[in-house]
């Protein structure tokens, strides 16, 4: 249980009765203050309630852990609890806004990796407790999937489709703490797979990927190499769901690799001529796996009528979350003391089996691949 029924005691009917003084006295909107250290980089900014960001800090870990080829979380664990002081108050000092002028913190509970989650909670605790504020916990996929709505005014109900390092889903928004889950990954997250292969090809090394991760390497090399020089299986084309799967694509290109350096007399962690083909060949399946998935979760809402037909307001992050949810009066609460972080958290309701029981045929689908 993430929070027992009535911990949020009267903290949202305090927040209503200050947001009618507000308006009536022409005070100046409510803040926010919204924290993130669900991975690899502390993130902090101070929002006002119409979603402008007053002021904004980030600490990346991105050489650190460039340098091991990949995420420690041990490192990462440390690493924000050396910065998150520094870079909530420099968020504070930009914003011009005070610890005590805040009316909320909201931060990142579920889902990421334990150890950072864990230190972004424990300062938000203590910061709560010492400033006498409202608590926000965050789920930050429902952050991913609300962020559309900072730069569109795009209304409820939407398809979101979420695609990171660390996580892949499809679900319908139909508020801001509402949603239906139609399929997530049954493995690996597609850029895991992408960081993966990258390694195997020992990109960094490659003159042109100094200083990217093994995703963007991927993505630059595509750029000039021939996909159709190398045929790798889509994964789970007999599957009527919208559930992904990555991990084989991945295990395909690793024979692929290995039959290639023994073709050319190369040693595993040396360039292979061909990585600029692998690279194009590997990023095509991935975009293609997930384009029809997203196409089959189109239909379905589609035919389930979950979906508008005609939105006329579509020219379709944590902190804009945590905004969301104050204006709302949801999730607020007085006291944190049993609010825990969770490294797995599913997102809304899960309806992936009526997907696939829907048993949807895809029709031909045609990519367009960008230059």
């Amino acid at each position: 249980m993430f929070v027992r029924k009535g911990i949020c005691g009267s903290a949202p009917r305090a927040l209503m009765r200050s947001t009618t003084c507000r308006n009536a006295c022409g005070l100046r909107p409510r803040v926010v203050l919204g924290i993130e250290t669900s991975c690899d980089e502390t993130g902090v900014a101070v929002l006002d309630e119409k979603g402008t960001i007053l002021g904004e800090s980030l600490h990346s870990q991105k050489e650190v852990h460039l340098k091991t080829g990949g995420i420690i979380p041990p490192v990462a664990q440390r690493l924000h609890e050396e910065n998150i002081s520094r870079v909530v108050q420099d968020a504070l000092d930009r914003s011009g806004v005070l610890a005590q002028e805040l009316d909320a913190v909201a931060t990142t509970v579920k889902p990421g990796l334990a150890l950072s989650l864990g230190v972004g909670l424990r300062f938000s605790r203590s910061f709560v407790r010492r400033h006498q504020k409202p608590f926000i916990p965050i789920h930050h996929m429902e952050a991913h999937a609300l962020t559309v709505r900072m730069i569109q005014q795009v209304h409820f109900p939407f398809l979101v489709l979420l695609v990171s390092g660390g996580h892949s889903l499809l679900a319908l928004a139909r508020d801001i703490d509402d949603f239906l889950l139609l399929g997530q990954t049954l493995d690996e997250a597609p850029g895991d797979t992408l960081d993966k292969v990258a390694r195997r090809l020992s990109l960094v090394k490659h003159p042109e990927c100094v200083g990217l991760s093994g995703g963007q390497a991927i993505e630059l090399l595509a750029k000039k190499g021939d996909r159709l020089q190398f045929q790798f299986k889509p994964p789970m084309g007999q599957k009527y769901d919208c559930n992904f799967s990555f991990a084989g694509i991945r295990n395909q290109v690793t024979m692929t690799i290995k039959r290639k350096e023994k073709q050319e007399g190369v040693e595993s962690g040396q360039l292979l001529s061909c990585v600029r083909d692998i690279a194009a060949a590997a990023q095509h399946t991935v975009a293609s796996h997930i384009a029809k998935r997203t196409y089959r979760a189109i239909i379905f809402c589609q035919t389930r009528g979950f979906l508008p037909e005609i939105n006329p307001t579509l020219p379709v992050f944590i902190r804009r979350n945590g905004v969301e949810r104050l204006k709302k009066g949801t999730g607020i609460l007085s006291h944190t003391q049993e609010v825990f972080y969770e490294p797995r958290a599913p997102l809304g309701r899960d309806i992936s089996t009526a997907v696939r029981d829907a048993a949807i045929t895809l029709p031909a689908l045609k990519l367009k691949i960008g230059s």
